[in-house]
C-alpha cells in the first residue's frame, strides 16, 4: 500500500533531525513515498544523494517563501531537479533574502532589549538556513523566553514584531522558478494562514493565475473540516491536491511524520505526475 509524505524538514532547515535520520523515521512509519521540503534549500537530497538503498522512494523537492497581499506564504516545489539553473537561483537567492530578513529582526528585536540575536541565531544555525526558530532556539537558551512557543507567540509569529515577510519574492516569482525546475508547484497548507476564508479563496485564485499546480489539502494539526473545503477549491480551479505533516521534530506530538487527515476521494493526487 502506498504512503505519502510529501512535506516534512530536517536539520537542513528548521526541522530536528537529520536527512538520514529523517529518511529512518520514514521507514520506521511505513512511508513509502517521502519528499523533503526544507525552507530555501535542498541540500538534504545532496546529503543523501550518496546513499544506495534508503528503504523507500525520494521525491525532491523544497518549501519556498513567497508573499501574496503582504502575507508571508509558502509554496512547495515538488519532483524538482536540485540542479537546475532555475533551482540554484533560488537556493542563492533565498539565502541572501534570510540574511537581510534575520538582520531586520535583530534589529527590531534589540529595540526591544533582546541582544546578540543576529549572531546568536547564526550560531544555532550553523551551515544551514538561518530562520526564526533558530532565533526562537537562541532566546530560549539565553533566557529570555521560556519556551521556543513563547518566542512564537510573543515575538516571531504571525503578527508579531519578528513577523518580517516583506523581503520575500511574490508568489508568482517563485512559481516561475519551480516551473523552471521542471517542478510541480503546491501552495502549502493553505488553511494555516491567518485570514478570513474569502481572502484565502482569492490567495488561491491568484496562485493558480500565477502557474500554481496544486493545493496541500492535507496537512498536519489541520483545522476539522478545511480538507473538504480545499477540495472544493481545487474542483473550482482545476488544482491537483498534496498531502503532507509538514513534520519538523519528533518533539512536537502535534504533528507526526506520515499523519494528516484522509484526502477526499474527488481530488486529483499530485502524485500521479511523478
Amino acid at each position: 500500500m502506498t504512503h505519502l509524505d510529501l512535506h516534512c524538514h530536517t536539520n537542513c532547515s528548521d526541522g530536528k533531525l537529520s536527512p538520514l535520520e529523517l529518511v529512518n523515521l520514514a521507514v520506521e512509519n511505513n512511508i513509502t513515498h517521502l519528499a523533503i521540503t526544507d525552507h530555501d534549500t535542498v541540500a538534504a537530497h545532496h546529503q543523501l544523494a550518496s546513499v544506495d538503498d534508503l528503504g523507500l522512494s525520494l521525491i525532491s523537492g523544497i518549501e519556498l517563501s513567497a508573499q501574496w497581499s503582504k502575507v508571508g506564504v509558502h509554496i512547495v516545489g515538488l519532483n524538482i531537479d536540485i540542479n537546475s539553473d532555475a533551482m540554484v537561483h533560488a537556493e542563492a537567492y533565498q539565502s541572501k533574502v534570510r540574511l537581510q530578513r534575520l538582520e531586520r529582526i535583530a534589529y527590531k528585536l534589540h529595540k526591544r532589549g533582546f541582544d546578540n540575536i543576529l549572531a546568536g541565531a547564526q550560531q544555532e544555525a550553523g551551515i544551514n538556513q538561518v530562520g526564526r526558530p533558530h532565533i526562537a532556539r537562541y532566546m530560549v537558551k539565553q533566557g529570555m523566553v521560556k519556551s521556543v512557543s513563547a518566542a512564537f507567540d510573543k515575538y516571531l509569529g504571525a503578527g508579531k514584531v519578528g513577523d518580517v515577510s516583506s523581503l520575500w519574492p511574490s508568489m508568482q516569482e517563485i512559481v516561475e522558478w519551480i516551473l523552471g525546475a521542471g517542478g510541480i508547484a503546491v501552495l502549502a497548507h493553505p488553511g494555516r494562514y491567518n485570514m478570513t476564508r474569502s481572502k484565502r479563496i482569492r490567495m488561491i485564485e491568484a496562485f493558480a493565475e500565477a502557474g500554481g499546480q496544486a493545493l496541500e489539502v492535507c496537512t498536519g494539526n489541520q483545522p476539522h473540516g478545511m480538507s473538504e473545503d480545499l477540495a472544493n477549491i481545487c474542483e473550482r480551479y482545476d488544482l491537483m491536491a498534496s498531502v503532507g505533516s509538514d513534520f519538523h521534530s519528533p518533539d512536537y506530538p502535534w504533528v507526526k511524520l506520515g499523519k494528516y487527515p484522509r484526502l477526499p476521494a474527488r481530488c486529483r493526487p499530485v502524485w500521479e505526475q511523478f
